[in-house]
C-alpha cells in the first residue's frame, strides 16, 4: 500500500465536519486526540462494500471520498469488499431479508468491484492505490465452532437487540405481513464486527467509515475489539505525560446518505439505481442526472460529491444567485457539480463525451432548419433517446415517406402517418412533410446515410441506409 509515512497534511475530521460528511463519530474528542498523540502520523481507515451488484452507485461513492479525503491527508485506507458477508446480506435499511446470491456470481462482484475501487482512487489523485482485501480471505478458513468460541463468546444478545436494524425488523415482525430477522442476518452485525478485529490486529486499523445505517454494524466492531483486543494490550492506549486522555482502541465514523431535500435517495432514479461502471449507465446518463439536482440541494452535494475548495463551492453558492454580478444563469452550479462528479468517475474522457453527447441534443431539439449534423445523430444514438433502424437504401430512396414510417414501426399504419402529416407533425431531417405523396431524396441523406424521422416533438428515429 503506497502511502507517505511522512506528517500528515491536514485535519481529515475538520475537513469532514465543513463538508457536512460526518455524521457520528465514537468518542470524536478521543480520536482527534489519538491523531495527535501519535505525532500526527498516519493511521489505517477501511470502509467496507458489499458485492450486491457488478457495480458500485453514486450512494457508494460517498464511501469512497470519505476513504480519498483521509488518503490526501496522508493516511492509509482499505477498500474491503464483503465476499463473505455478502454471502449473508446486511439487514441494515432493509424491511426483508435479501436474496442470496451464488457463489460464482458473488465472487464475480467481488472482482468487478474491486477494480472499480483501485480505478476510483486512482481519480481521486491520492498518491497511490488503495489495499483491495476480500473477507473471504479469512472466513472460508473459519468453522462455524470457531466462530461461537472466538467470538460469539463475546457478543451480547441484549447489545445486539438494541440495534435499530433488527429492533426494527423485530417490529416488522410482530404481525402476520411482517417477515420478522432470521438468525443469519441477525449474525451479520458479528461478522462485520469481526471484520474490524481482524484489520485491527493484522493491519493496525484504528478506523471504519461507513453510512448513517451502518452505525450498529461498526459500533459492533468496536465493541469486538475493547471486549478481545484489550486482552492483547491490557494497559490499553497509553496515557502522555501523565494527562489522562478518554481514549479507544479503535474508532467508528458514519457519514450521511446521500438524499435530497426531499427525503429520497438521490443514488437512484426513475430508471433504477445510478450505476458508477461505464457499461451499465452511460457518463452522459450519469451527467444528466447530476445536472437535474434541485436548487436546494447542490450545494450540499458540491460539498459532499466534488474536492473543490470550501472557497470555491462558497463561490458558487453566492453566484447562484441573479443579482449576484458573477451569475452564470440557472443551473450553472448544477453543471459544476456534474462536471467534477462525472470526471471523477468516469476521467475527462467520460466528461467530454458527456457534454460532446448534450450539446449534440441540444442541436437536434433546437434546430427546425436544416438537417441535422452529425453529432446530432451521434448523441441521439448514444443518449438512447431516439431508436434506430438499418434499411436498405433501395427501399427508401424514392419511396413515400408515409411508407418509411411505418416500415421501421415509428406509426403503427399509413392512415397515422396520413393524420399527423396534415397535422403537421411528421419530419424527415427536419424538413417538414406537408403531401402524403412526398418521397425520401437521394441528397436529403447526411452523410451519405442517415435520416432522422420525427412523428410529433419527441417520438424519434434514426434511420440509417445500408
Amino acid at each position: 500500500m503506497a502511502v507517505n509515512a511522512s506528517a500528515l497534511r491536514f485535519d481529515v475530521l475538520e475537513v469532514l465536519r465543513e463538508r457536512e460528511l460526518l455524521s457520528d463519530c465514537t468518542n470524536e474528542q478521543g480520536l482527534a486526540s489519538e491523531l495527535a498523540r501519535r505525532d500526527c502520523s498516519p493511521v489505517t481507515v477501511y470502509c467496507g462494500f458489499d458485492p450486491t451488484a457488478d457495480s458500485l452507485h453514486l450512494g457508494n461513492l460517498l464511501g469512497i471520498i470519505v476513504l480519498s479525503w483521509f488518503a490526501r491527508a496522508g493516511h492509509r485506507v482499505i477498500g474491503l469488499c464483503g465476499g463473505a458477508t455478502g454471502l449473508v446480506g446486511d439487514p441494515s435499511g432493509k424491511s426483508a431479508e435479501r436474496p442470496m446470491l451464488d457463489v460464482e456470481t458473488l465472487n464475480h462482484n467481488t472482482a468487478c468491484i474491486g477494480n472499480q475501487l483501485n480505478q476510483l482512487m486512482k481519480q481521486g489523485n491520492v498518491g497511490g492505490e488503495v489495499e483491495i482485501l476480500n473477507n473471504l480471505e479469512w472466513f472460508e478458513r473459519m468453522t462455524f465452532l470457531d466462530f461461537l468460541r472466538n467470538v460469539g463468546k463475546y457478543a451480547r444478545v441484549g447489545a445486539m437487540m438494541s440495534k435499530d436494524s433488527v429492533k426494527s425488523r423485530m417490529v416488522a415482525g410482530e404481525d402476520d405481513k411482517g417477515s420478522g430477522m432470521s438468525f443469519t442476518e441477525f449474525s451479520y452485525q458479528l461478522l462485520q464486527g469481526y471484520d474490524f478485529m481482524h484489520l485491527y490486529r493484522s493491519k493496525d486499523c484504528r478506523i471504519q467509515i461507513g453510512g448513517s445505517d451502518q452505525w450498529g454494524n461498526i459500533t459492533a466492531g468496536t465493541d469486538l475489539i475493547r471486549r478481545l483486543c484489550s486482552q492483547d494490550d491490557p494497559a490499553g492506549p497509553k496515557e502522555e505525560e501523565g494527562e489522562a486522555e478518554d481514549l479507544s482502541l479503535a474508532y467508528g465514523i458514519t457519514f450521511p446518505l446521500l438524499v435530497g431535500s426531499d427525503g429520497k435517495k438521490f443514488g437512484k432514479s426513475e430508471g433504477g439505481a445510478i450505476w458508477l461502471d461505464g457499461n451499465k449507465l452511460s457518463p452522459y446518463h450519469m451527467y444528466q442526472h447530476l445536472l437535474r439536482t434541485p436548487d436546494s440541494d447542490v450545494v450540499k452535494f458540491l460539498k459532499m460529491l466534488t474536492f473543490l475548495d470550501m472557497s470555491e463551492v462558497a463561490a458558487i453558492e453566492a453566484s447562484m444567485d441573479p443579482s449576484h454580478p458573477s451569475h452564470a444563469g440557472p443551473n450553472e452550479a448544477q453543471r459544476v457539480l456534474a462536471a467534477e462528479v462525472t470526471k471523477f468517475v468516469h476521467g475527462q474522457e467520460g466528461l467530454d463525451q458527456a457534454l460532446k453527447i448534450t450539446k449534440g441534443l441540444f442541436e437536434s431539439q433546437k434546430k427546425i432548419n436544416g438537417p441535422p449534423s452529425l453529432d446530432a445523430f451521434e448523441a441521439l444514438a448514444l443518449s438512447g433517446n431516439a431508436p434506430s433502424a438499418q434499411v436498405a437504401r433501395s427501399e427508401v430512396v424514392g419511396f413515400p415517406t408515409v411508407d418509411l414510417l411505418v416500415k421501421v414501426g415509428l406509426q403503427p399504419s399509413k392512415s397515422a402517418v396520413r393524420r399527423m402529416i396534415k397535422g403537421g407533425a411528421i419530419r424527415v431531417n427536419n424538413r417538414l412533410v406537408k403531401e402524403e405523396a412526398e418521397v425520401v431524396g437521394e441528397e436529403e441523406a447526411v452523410d451519405g446515410r442517415f435520416l432522422l424521422l420525427a412523428a410529433g416533438k419527441k417520438n424519434k428515429m434514426i434511420v440509417e441506409l445500408t
